[in-house]
């Protein structure tokens, strides 16, 4: 393999998590590993809701921190939750200075939405729902302007290597030609922040590259992984057919917009008192039993919004229109879809994950803030907070200088995932892995996926796919209790007290992995 050495810090993704770290970074020297081009395929660009934040003098950090802590069911990290909410203000005004555009009112304050599980309206937003495309147009117009930043768009990570169990490269591909050889590539440092693993799901919300490859990557290359049985459903992804499925926003409830099914009955009222606005786990569920009865779910915006949703909310209006649904006249058909990934990579409060000179933030990570249960836009303020964290760790042992560009040239000789493997391994996921769970489904899923990775196990990107999706089910089947998102109809009660936190390596994953394999022969 041919190996390129550089001065550089190694940034895995091109969100906003990577691309904040990266100017919280300067003037070191970095390399960005953008699979596209900045702006496309990141799952921030897509976020709808916004960042959640105290912004408000009524509220407070301290009240931001508790919401988290209960929406997360018992896992959360006390430390952590307060730490993310004390900085979220600082960060909010640091966008803001960056140039993103904020709603605001006409007194200059913040323009806030009220989300599920949140006790205040705390999510500062953009045009409705721009508010991930807004924000990652404001950095990365500032990123371009930064000279010690480079891109290389089109190029992927799929290995890192380790020695001494500290990470010393990271082995990079074309992105647009799945069958180039890979390229060793050795910074002073390595980043990743790269997305979850939504796209394991045939249901998702996130763009189509993002399918757990770098939370697979860490795992195969030793990292300890973190919750990983946490997958969090959104309740109301589009039920039109498209795939990645368009997000219809939380913000939406909160305006007021109710869930009906196809016989215009409410039925969130009798499941949790605050009906539309309850914990998204309790939300996703309740739409996954009406979908499974036949009653199609619908989200209903006629008598709140009307027609303002068409300019209030343009990416749903978009959305609607190219599906031929007016929402001012008629409910919006929608379904649960894997949103986000509570889990992944282990750090702690420094950013460091379980392998030397490896930093992670973003969604692929796992600080500990989540829990079993994400709080409602708490995933682009974790991705700001841990990515100042993760640059200033890295700072401290990585010392200033310059560096010159890199020039990669990628040849022919790697090996694309098969799609029609990938094809059955998302739909292996959203049927025995999905919103409700059960030890035989989650067997039969862990033959599957090992089925699969002994046929298609050519390809190190599905195996990575692959790597993620055996630490999901493995940890899934583990937890034998019904906890936030991970919910178990042979389990369906709680353990008492506390919860705890999964942690486990994959080597662990595949132990359990091939006792059921070994059940079934």
């Amino acid at each position: 393999m041919k190996t390129i050495q550089t001065d550089r810090i190694v940034i895995v993704g091109a969100g906003l998590a990577a691309l904040y770290a990266a100017l919280k970074l300067a003037p070191r020297p970095v390399v960005v590993i953008s699979p596209e081009c900045l702006g496309e395929g990141a799952s921030s660009a897509w976020a709808q809701g916004g960042v959640a934040a105290a912004m408000n003098v009524n509220d407070s950090a301290q009240s931001h921190a508790a919401d988290t802590i209960k929406a997360g069911d018992g896992t959360v990290d006390p430390v952590v939750a307060n730490l993310v909410t004390q900085e979220a203000r600082t960060h909010i005004l640091d966008l803001t200075a960056l140039g993103t555009p904020f709603d605001r009112a006409e007194n200059g304050d913040y323009v806030m939405s009220r989300e599920a599980a949140h006790s205040f309206a705390r999510v500062v937003r953009v045009k409705g729902d721009q508010a991930g495309a807004e924000i990652m147009g404001a950095l990365i117009e500032k990123v371009r302007k930064t000279p010690s930043i480079q891109i290389l768009e089109g190029t992927m990570a799929r290995d890192l290597e380790v020695t001494g169990g500290q990470v010393t490269g990271i082995a990079i591909q074309s992105s647009d030609d799945l069958c180039s050889a890979p390229v060793m590539l050795r910074g002073s440092a390595v980043l990743l922040a790269g997305g979850g693993s939504g796209g394991l799901y045939a249901v998702t919300t996130n763009p189509p590259r993002i399918r757990g490859q770098v939370i697979g990557m860490a795992a195969r290359a030793g990292a300890t992984i973190a919750d990983p049985e946490f997958v969090q459903f959104h309740p109301t992804a589009m039920n039109v057919g498209e795939d990645p499925a368009p997000l219809a926003t939380e913000a939406l409830r909160g305006e007021g917009a109710i869930l009906i099914n196809n016989q215009g009955e409410r039925f969130m009222q009798a499941l949790h008192p605050d009906a539309e606005l309850a914990p998204r786990d309790v939300v996703a569920r309740a739409i996954f039993a009406q979908s499974q009865a036949g009653q199609r779910p619908m989200l209903d915006t006629r008598d709140v919004l009307g027609e303002t949703i068409k300019t209030d909310y343009p990416a749903v209006a978009e959305a609607c229109a190219r599906n031929g649904i007016d929402p001012a006249m008629m409910p919006i058909p929608v379904a649960a879809a894997a949103h986000y990934h509570m889990g992944g990579i282990e750090t702690g409060t420094d950013g460091r994950a379980s392998l030397g000179n490896l930093w992670v933030c973003g969604e692929a990570s796992s600080t500990g803030l989540h829990g079993a249960n994400r709080l409602a836009s708490n995933g682009l303020l974790e991705a700001l907070v841990y990515a100042r964290i993760c640059a200033e760790s890295i700072a401290a042992v990585v010392p200033d200088g310059t560096a010159p560009e890199i020039n990669i040239t990628f040849e022919d000789g790697g090996a694309p995932p098969d799609p029609d493997a990938v094809t059955e391994l998302r739909q292996t996921m959203t049927t025995f892995v999905g919103v409700v769970r059960d030890a035989n489904g989650l067997k039969t899923a862990l033959r599957k996926i090992a089925e699969l990775e002994t046929t298609f196990g050519a390809s190190v990107s599905f195996l990575n796919m692959t790597a993620t999706a055996t630490l999901i089910a493995a940890s899934a089947l583990t937890r034998e209790e019904s906890r936030g998102a991970h919910e178990r109809s042979d389990f369906p009660d709680i353990f008492p007290g506390d919860g705890q936190r999964s942690r486990l390596t994959l080597n662990d994953a595949m132990t359990i992995r091939s006792q059921i394999c070994e059940e079934a022969s």
